[in-house]
Parts: C-alpha cells; sequence; structure tokens
C-alpha cells in the first residue's frame, strides 16, 4: 500500500493530490478503487511519465485507473481544500463528468490546462491550479 499523509477511505468526488517531488498530480475519485485522472499521451501510469514530454505536450488523454496504480510508493491525500472557496458540484455529477470523459483526448498545458484545472473543474466547475499560480511561481523563484 502506498503511503500516505494521513488515514481515511476517500468518497466519491473526493481530489487526490499525490506528491510526485517537483509536482503534486491529481485526480478525482469515482468509486470501487477507481480514479479518473488527466495523463500523458506518451505513456507512463497516473501522470507519471518523462517529465520533458510532459512539459512540451499540448494533449493528454482522461484515464480511469485504480488508485495504487496512480498513486504507487508516493504519498498522496485527499484534497478537497477549495470547498471553503467554491461550492462542490454534488458527488453523483462529478463522478458522471470524470467517467463521461475517460478515453478522449484534451488539450494539455502545464501553466494553464493541467490535471489541477481538470480535476477542480470537475468538482467545482472552476478549471484553476494552485501550483501554478503566480503566487506559488514567484515562492520558487525567490
Amino acid at each position: 500500500m502506498a503511503p500516505v499523509l494521513y488515514v481515511e477511505e476517500p468518497e466519491l468526488g473526493d481530489l487526490i493530490e499525490i506528491d510526485r517531488g517537483l509536482y503534486q498530480h491529481w485526480a478525482v475519485y469515482v468509486g470501487d478503487g477507481f480514479v479518473a485522472n488527466l495523463a500523458s499521451p506518451f505513456g507512463g501510469r497516473g501522470g507519471q511519465s518523462s517529465s520533458v514530454r510532459s512539459l512540451v505536450a499540448d494533449q493528454a488523454v482522461v484515464k480511469r485507473e485504480e488508485l495504487w496504480d496512480v498513486v504507487r510508493n508516493d504519498q498522496w491525500r485527499i484534497n478537497n481544500s477549495l470547498d471553503n472557496k467554491y461550492q462542490p458540484h454534488p458527488s453523483h455529477v462529478i463522478v458522471k463528468a470524470a467517467c463521461e470523459l475517460v478515453g478522449q483526448q484534451r488539450p494539455y498545458c502545464v501553466l494553464s490546462d493541467n490535471c489541477e484545472h481538470f480535476v477542480n473543474y470537475l468538482r467545482y466547475g472552476k478549471a484553476v491550479s494552485l501550483q501554478v499560480s503566480a503566487e506559488h511561481l514567484q515562492s520558487l523563484l525567490l
């Protein structure tokens, strides 16, 4: 079992944040041990592929994968922290939307249309990414 930041079973529609070291990969829990996530078309599982290829990719594919296959040995946690800022959609709406997108290619841009934008759009209807916000990027440069 992969290390977790705390022990809690995800519920339908929960956002899963996975620590990949230099970045966070995001997925949405769709039930029965599976997540939907935006992954590179260059292969790899759970949003992990050649980082150089991911930076230049302009397309990604929505995949439904087992949570543990996506997480592997990385730390992960349930992170619905934007619930205090935005009203989440009902869980059945989130799961239905995610599952309907499985197998589809989507535009991808590390700065404006990444896996975090994708899951936040599914949960809140807002495509936001805190890890590529101006404030966060500026803090990395200091």
